[in-house]
């Protein structure tokens, strides 16, 4: 019996750290989708394939360096703050290239993959560097 308890002993470190990190990415999506002012939930569920690889590659490119907070974070309060980090480098990557795509919004509601490809790598991208530039 013992070894079944030493071997739960870190399930409640474990489901605090997933539960904060899925509340995390939901919070975040839900902020992505009304930053970008496209309503990317309303136009995937149209089957608008550029919004979703729109934000599924921010949802990637914040998960990357969430992961990797939670693999170092000493606490609940660091968690956050680099998920804040995150965050606020998905949103300036998201406004980085809306300027440089001068029509970027109207090209992923009329549904041109290669625009949702472009932001999808772009996030990702920023979320690996991301995760990189953490320290300890």
């Amino acid at each position: 019996m013992e070894g079944v308890q030493e071997l739960f002993s870190g399930s409640g470190a474990f489901a605090l750290s997933f539960i904060a990190s899925l509340a995390l990415m939901g919070v975040f999506a839900t902020a992505y989708s009304l930053i970008t002012a496209h309503g990317e939930m309303a136009m995937i569920r149209q089957g608008n394939k550029a919004a979703a690889l729109s934000l599924g590659g921010a949802i990637l490119g914040f998960v990357i360096p969430v992961g990797k907070a939670v693999a170092q974070s000493s606490s609940m309060t660091d968690l956050v703050v680099w998920a804040a980090i995150a965050f606020v480098a998905q949103g300036l990557g998201y406004l980085a290239t809306a300027i440089l795509v001068p029509h970027l919004r109207k090209s992923i509601a009329d549904d041109h993959v290669a625009s949702g490809i472009l932001l999808a790598a772009l996030a990702i991208a920023i979320g690996i560097l991301n995760a990189a530039a953490m320290t300890a």
